[in-house]
């Protein structure tokens, strides 16, 4: 069933399309992050300003350094010895839609170890966005069963996989690491 979802939700997001996934945190919305039509939608799905920057998953650490143009030494060490999920957010993306970037031209990534968001990540071949599936300010859903039926139906893919876990996942760390290794904590 994992593959089968994996290539159904691929075939949307290269068509331009949205999907609601599982990832390694809370479930999220999702396209391909290269795709600004893509992404100016999920905007509008969460009714989000669009100066709020999203964040985005890889399957790897290779895949991460294609679209960040300089990765401090310390990022490494930090992505291998993270406890849990674990966002950073770099200075200088280069290769993703313009609109998912912040205004100074950062982005949050994240390397996902989980099974579904690692193998969608890997067979996209490109980053995929990854914000969480709620209305902007409402709280975040801990699992698929607390996702407002507004969410599911705006969407043109919900995933399939992982809807029955009833665990009440948290949304990832956050940091940010300058391009010269100094690094401030956005969110524990």
């Amino acid at each position: 069933m994992l593959q089968d979802e994996v290539k159904k939700a691929v075939e949307v997001m290269r068509a331009g399309g949205v999907i609601l996934y599982p990832t390694d945190t809370v479930w999220g919305i999702g396209c391909d992050a290269t795709n600004a039509e893509a992404v100016k939608r999920i905007y509008e799905i969460k009714h989000r300003d669009d100066s709020k920057a999203m964040i985005c998953l890889v399957d790897s650490e290779a895949r991460l350094s294609r679209y960040v143009r300089h990765v401090a030494d310390v990022t490494w060490d930090m992505i291998e010895l993270a406890t849990k999920p674990l966002t950073i957010i770099f200075d200088n993306a280069t290769g993703l839609a313009p609109n998912l970037l912040a205004e100074d031209g950062s982005v949050g990534m994240r390397v996902t170890r989980e099974e579904f968001s690692k193998e969608l990540c890997f067979r996209m071949q490109k980053p995929v966005v990854s914000t969480s599936a709620n209305i902007s300010g409402e709280a975040t859903p801990r699992n698929f069963s607390e996702i407002s039926d507004e969410i599911k139906n705006a969407v043109d893919y919900v995933v399939k996989y992982s809807r029955q876990g009833k665990e009440k996942h948290k949304p990832s760390s956050i940091i940010k690491i300058s391009e010269s290794g100094e690094f401030t904590i956005i969110r524990e």
